[in-house]
């Protein structure tokens, strides 16, 4: 069994060094020649990231599992599409306070995450570097679902803030239930890069589909508004194939959700929006300087509602750990029995982000760079010879569900065979 549990993670937290300030180094000098530009092709220093790889923040997803073993556990279409929007949202809560920058995966990186407590097995590769890819496949330990993706982060840099809109689709599988569902993520946006305090917010629509009943979940990411009014406010509703309004959802993707009946919410928003327009004088409205302050447990619930996710709470030092939660903690351990079994690509083995963990942010540095030359060298070597790349784990296709281009795991990787795996570190 020790291959079975081998990238399981341990319950304890790591002794990772806390954070470096981040106050003494010039975001400005670095991003001024980038406004308007796409930054996956920037080098960034390595004091902006968390000693994390993108493939490993994705992992993050996971978090809230028993949401997806929870919708297996109704008969009821209706009651599972709020299990899964509210997988959808929960997906996205750990960006919450999380400033640092994940590690720009390798081309071939890999990662996979075995957690038995949670009921699944993940494993994702960077499957092109300009644009950066990343894909990723996670099932089921009890073959109760199938949960997978690609991701393609577009970076914009607008001044004061960076924008990142994670393109590609999600997909849900629920094969006791022979359903699909597809969705995309909101827009992630870091405000005040250059001075200030950072903080950040989501906004953007996500309609997550049922492509077997027509149903779906319709949600909004509200921007922040003025005097943060609407901050990490999202909100919708769950509509039949006829666009009838089933119920309707809303809370924080920072806390929590709810669902209630829709007509109870549409009564509750009216009587909200007068009573605000009586406050409300001729206001400009602008981008907020500053981060809005919630105000305690900032969501109003409506009487009648059903909490249908809630977050788990962040550690006591998360604040001096990149902000991450106990989940992210856990995601670089590597423990005795699992160096034979990795593959050498996995992020586990990645030189700098250790370094970076151990706070030797010098190694971690020159580290990146190497590894970053290397990459440039054989990528130029390939170019000389014609050779193409090719993708170990995943190939090119097209979405089942939605017909998009999309990435689809190749079905090999747990044999555990991993000859012929490029040497990336």
């Amino acid at each position: 069994t020790m291959i079975k549990t081998v990238s399981r993670t341990s319950h304890k937290t790591r002794d990772t060094t806390p954070m470096f300030s981040r106050n003494d180094v010039s975001i400005w000098s670095i991003l001024k020649k980038c406004i308007g530009m796409e930054l996956s092709k920037i080098a960034m220093p390595v004091i902006l990231n968390e000693p994390l790889s993108f493939l490993q923040r994705l992992t993050e997803y996971m978090e809230h599992t028993y949401l997806i073993h929870q919708a297996n556990t109704t008969t009821d279409s209706m009651e599972r599409m709020k299990c899964v929007a509210a997988f959808a949202v929960s997906a996205v809560a750990s960006q919450w306070e999380r400033t640092g920058k994940p590690f720009n995966p390798l081309l071939g990186e890999t990662y996979e995450l075995i957690r038995e407590d949670l009921g699944f097995r993940w494993m994702s590769e960077q499957v092109s570097h300009h644009p950066p890819v990343s894909a990723f496949h996670a099932e089921g330990l009890q073959e109760d679902f199938l949960f997978h993706g690609s991701i393609y982060p577009k970076l914009k840099f607008w001044g004061k803030s960076v924008e990142a809109e994670p393109k590609g689709i999600i997909s849900l599988e629920l094969p006791k239930y022979n359903e699909a569902y597809t969705w995309t993520n909101p827009t992630c946006c870091v405000h005040n890069i250059i001075v200030g305090q950072l903080w950040i917010e989501q906004y953007g629509n996500v309609e997550v589909i049922n492509h077997k009943t027509g149903e779906r979940c319709s949600l909004i990411f509200k921007p922040c508004g003025l005097f943060g009014k609407e901050l990490h406010k999202v909100e919708g509703y769950i509509l039949d194939k006829s666009k009838k309004k089933l119920c309707a959802i809303y809370g924080k993707w920072t806390e929590c959700l709810y669902t209630v009946d829709a007509d109870t919410f549409d009564a509750h928003k009216k009587s909200d929006k007068k009573n605000s327009e009586e406050k409300k004088s001729n206001i400009v409205d602008e981008e907020p300087e500053e981060m809005p302050l919630p105000d305690g447990d900032t969501v109003q619930v409506i009487p009648g509602s059903e909490l249908i996710w809630r977050i788990v709470p962040r550690p006591d030092n998360s604040a001096e750990f990149y902000a991450f939660s106990t989940f992210a903690m856990q995601l670089n351990e590597l423990e005795e029995g699992m160096k034979g079994v990795l593959p050498p690509t996995d992020c586990r083995l990645r030189p700098d982000i250790r370094h970076m963990e151990k706070g030797d942010m010098d190694s971690a540095s020159a580290e990146k760079k190497r590894v970053e030359e290397k990459q440039r060298l054989s990528r130029k070597n390939r170019s000389k010879s014609s050779e193409e790349w090719k993708t170990r784990w995943f190939h090119q296709g097209t979405n089942p569900h939605n017909k998009a281009q999309d990435w689809l795991y190749s079905n090999s990787y747990w044999d555990r065979n991993y000859s012929l795996l490029p040497d990336i570190y």
